[in-house]
């Protein structure tokens, strides 16, 4: 039998979470007001301090659900039977369409990782939370470079490359928009369409000719 009680109680802190979501997505943490994120979710300012005291209680809940569902792509994909050059397409398809789903995650880990590196690591990738995991995909690299498929490379470097492709432009964003004169619109273009432009640019640098 269904506790009332109990599925009323999940239901609200879901909604609460539904909410700060899109709230932290579109103004980051430090723009994201406890108002904001009732109103969001249909209720009083009084009963989301109820479920969460704080905003930095809600903002690690949400940033700890996001980043798993995240790091969990990402391991489907690094560690799958996938054939290189598809592999290195869809890490940069997910990894970009990730990143533009919530923003918050990469720009967070950034700013984080250099103030305290060791324990936000520590706690981020703490119980569920599995961090990517690359040595199969080291590891699939190196036999391709073996078996004369593609030009000698650096496991590391290649990874570092991809990544970095996929995900500077989306921590840049005010920059990259101010400096090329984007709207958010056509930022947004711009990295759907880089979905495509970054992982060609990537297998065209290892092809072997």
């Amino acid at each position: 039998m269904v506790n009332i009680e109990s599925a009323t109680i999940q239901a609200t802190e879901e909604k609460i979470l539904s909410a700060a979501t899109l709230i932290f997505r579109a103004r980051g943490k430090e723009g994201a007001r406890m108002q904001d994120i009732a109103d969001e979710a249909g209720i009083n300012k009084a009963l989301l301090h109820y479920y969460f005291h704080s905003k930095d209680l809600l903002f690690e809940k949400v940033f700890k659900e996001n980043s798993n569902l995240f790091f969990s792509k990402l391991n489907q994909i690094i560690q799958s039977d996938t054939a290189l050059f598809d592999k290195i397409d869809n890490l940069c398809d997910a990894y970009i369409s990730m990143s533009l789903e919530n923003p918050f995650i990469p720009i967070l880990i950034i700013d984080e990782s250099n103030k305290n590196p060791s324990e936000f690591i520590q706690k981020l990738f703490s119980g569920s939370n599995k961090k990517p995991n690359f040595n199969t995909f080291k590891e699939q690299i190196r036999l391709e470079v073996k078996a004369g498929k593609i030009k000698p490379t650096n496991p590391e470097h290649l990874i570092m490359n991809i990544l970095g492709l996929c995900i500077f432009p989306v921590i840049s964003r005010p920059m990259m928009k101010f400096t090329m004169g984007l709207s958010d619109r056509e930022f947004t273009l711009a990295m759907e369409e880089r979905k495509k432009i970054v992982p060609a640019f990537i297998i065209e640098s290892i092809r072997k000719k």
